[in-house]
């Protein structure tokens, strides 16, 4: 609470509350979620170097204040976008998997997905990893991830531990060059490509 000497009066202005009401208005506003969504398209769109607060703040259309009420500094936010990306490019699409497996075979949804998935976003997090060491450890931990679980399911398959390994990088380093790549496959080839990677993965 802070007093104020209005002509011969004091008079108590209760600022905290006021504060406090104007910051829960912001958070109502936008969440940290929402920040993120943002942080992750304008990755995919302009890279790394666009995720500032300033740029940010701009296209949502509201101060620098309500980024920094959810993430302290511009690193936070760094490892925030990091983590929310191996959530959309590893965890959801293994979870997808898993909740229709019983339906389908497990590495064709998988394939499906992940060379339908937004690529763009994995190509931008790659190059930023050629540049900053959290998002080079980002990269290297989502790889790991996602490589135990392609040899997860092959040998779920019936294939060897052994073999098993092998060609779960045989189809990681296939997903990786098609995402690397700037030149899309038309949809009914890109269809023939995973038919072929489905076949060379279950022999």
């Amino acid at each position: 609470m802070t007093v104020w000497l209005v002509g011969r009066t004091l008079v108590a202005v209760n600022t905290v509350v006021y504060g406090q009401m104007t910051q829960d208005a912001m958070t109502d506003q936008l969440s940290a979620k929402d920040w993120l969504d943002l942080g992750l398209k304008v990755l995919a769109e302009s890279g790394f170097t666009a995720l500032k607060a300033d740029p940010l703040a701009k296209a949502m259309g509201v101060s620098r204040g309500s980024f920094y009420w959810h993430f302290a500094d511009i690193g936070t936010f760094h490892a925030a976008i990091l983590k929310h990306w191996r959530e959309v490019a590893a965890e959801q699409i293994i979870a997808n998997v898993e909740a229709a497996a019983g339906n389908d075979n497990p590495l064709q949804l998988l394939l499906r997905q992940a060379f339908g998935g937004r690529l763009s976003l994995e190509n931008a997090v790659r190059s930023w990893a050629t540049h900053d060491s959290l998002a080079r450890r980002a990269v290297q931990a989502i790889d790991r991830r996602r490589l135990s679980y392609l040899e997860r399911l092959l040998r779920a398959s019936g294939l060897a531990p052994r073999v098993a390994r092998a060609r779960a990088q045989i189809l990681y380093w296939a997903f990786l060059g098609f995402a690397l790549s700037d030149k899309p496959l038309p949809r009914a080839r890109l269809q023939a490509v995973l038919d072929e990677l489905l076949q060379i993965a279950s022999r």
